[in-house]
């Protein structure tokens, strides 16, 4: 009988993410504003339909989870919020309750025991490698060590999103919009690279009782 084949995230998965989320839409402000001489209220709203559009389509052919349903309706609503306002102080400060809104609910479903967050990080734990998956579906069950890691990956995201409002909203009522324009950027990247660095001490741990549960159903086979 032949087993069904593997199937593995793409390696370049989170960088499209990544270049959707930041890259694209820091691109689209400084085109529009300095390249096209578009408003300042115009350039920020139109940056702000690429992560909302890149939220819509992960819901489409796939099984959706709640994180992705919470960040569409969080953008479209932000969105909405500056074509309606047109201030620009209003629309950046709009990028920190995404943040705001995605990290509570990051925590709450932590402190609930339901994380958020574990859909993405099974995924990228196991690879979709069928034996991977056994094994971390054998650790959520019985391995109390386990889900604690599992709540502590998303209680460092959720802390690292929280991070990133605060600086947001400091920034969008103390400096010049056109700077927190691509500053907004600066604290997302290094909201992003805090919580990859620090959830390594959730991460690192998993992934070895994975990959020793697996030896252990080897040998016992």
């Amino acid at each position: 009988m032949t087993a069904p084949p593997k199937t593995t995230t793409h390696p370049l998965s989170p960088l499209r993410t990544l270049a959707i989320d930041v890259a694209i839409p820091l691109g689209s402000y400084l085109l529009l504003r300095d390249g096209l001489g578009a408003s300042l209220w115009l350039s920020l709203a139109v940056a702000s339909i690429g992560p909302a559009v890149r939220s819509a389509w992960s819901l489409v052919g796939g099984t959706p989870n709640p994180l992705a349903w919470l960040m569409l309706a969080v953008n479209i609503a932000g969105i909405a919020v500056s074509f309606l306002t047109g201030d620009p102080r209003l629309m950046i400060a709009k990028d920190s309750v995404v943040s705001s809104v995605i990290a509570f609910a990051i925590l709450g479903s932590a402190a609930a025991g339901r994380p958020l967050l574990s859909v993405g990080l099974k995924a990228y734990l196991t690879r979709d490698a069928s034996d991977r998956v056994a094994a971390w579906d054998r650790l959520a069950r019985h391995s109390r060590r386990f889900r604690r890691l599992e709540l502590r990956f998303s209680a460092i995201w959720g802390t690292a999103l929280l991070a990133e409002c605060a600086a947001r909203l400091i920034g969008a009522g103390t400096l010049p919009v056109a700077t927190m324009a691509w500053l907004g950027t600066v604290f997302t990247l290094g909201a992003i690279g805090l919580a990859v660095m620090i959830s390594g001490v959730a991460t690192v741990p998993m992934d070895a009782m994975i990959r020793r549960e697996m030896a252990a159903d080897s040998a016992a086979g």
